[in-house]
C-alpha cells in the first residue's frame, strides 16, 4: 500500500458540487492499494499514519506530535493512480494496482482499522471509485510518501546501471545494500 500524507489546516471532498466529507486540522491521506497488498499492509500503514509525528508540540517544536496527540482529523481518499509505474514511456501502467472490487474491500478494511485505532468519527473518507474534487490547505507544506512494500518496487542501481527488484519481510528489517535489500529476521 502506498500513501501520500499531508499535514493540513483543512481538507474536503466534493462530488458533482455536493460536499461528501471535510476535516479541519489534521491529515489528508491519499491511499493506493497494490495487487499483492494484504491485511498486514493495512496494519503497517494505519499504525504509521496515526503515529507519524508531523505536528509541533505546545512550544512549537516541530516533529513532536502525531495526529492522535493533537486530537486531529484524518481524511482518506482512495487513489489507485499512486500504484502507477511510469518508468517506461509516457503512459502510466497500472498493473500493480489491485482490481476494483478487491481494492474496495481492502480500502474499507483500511478505514475500519483506522477507526478502530483512533476515534471513529475523526476518520473521514471520500467515495471509492468516484471522480472527486479534493480541496486542501497544506500546512508547511508538510508532505510524506509512505509505502509498505518500498523495497519490492525499486532498489538502488547496481554497478552496471541495472535496477534490482527485491522483496521485503513484514516481520524483518530491511537494509539497502549495493546488491539490493538485505532482510534481517526479528528474534
Amino acid at each position: 500500500m502506498r500513501a501520500v500524507v499531508q499535514r493540513v489546516a483543512s481538507a474536503s471532498v466534493t462530488i458533482d458540487g455536493k460536499g461528501i466529507s471535510s476535516i479541519s486540522k489534521g491529515l489528508m491521506v491519499l491511499v493506493g492499494i497494490g495487487s499483492e497488498d494484504t491485511p498486514v499492509d493495512i496494519d503497517i500503514l494505519s499504525n504509521k499514519i496515526l503515529g507519524l509525528r508531523v505536528f509541533p508540540d505546545a512550544n512549537e517544536t516541530m516533529w513532536k506530535n502525531s495526529v492522535k496527540d493533537i486530537s486531529g482529523e484524518v481524511l482518506c481518499v482512495s487513489q489507485f493512480t499512486l500504484m502507477a509505474n511510469t518508468s517506461k514511456g509516457n503512459k502510466p501502467d497500472f498493473h500493480r494496482a489491485m482490481s476494483s472490487e478487491s481494492s474496495r474491500q481492502l480500502y474499507y478494511a483500511f478505514l475500519s482499522k483506522m477507526r478502530q485505532l483512533y476515534v471513529a468519527d475523526r476518520i473521514q473518507d471520500g467515495q471509492f471509485g468516484a471522480m472527486m474534487d479534493v480541496t486542501l490547505t497544506n500546512e508547511g507544506p508538510v508532505t510524506f510518501t509512505l509505502d509498505t512494500r518500498k523495497f519490492e518496487y525499486v532498489t538502488p542501481s547496481t554497478d552496471n546501471g541495472d535496477r534490482k527488484v527485491g522483496k521485503s519481510s513484514k516481520t524483518g528489517k530491511s537494509t539497502l545494500t549495493p546488491d539490493g535489500p538485505e532482510i534481517a529476521s526479528e528474534p
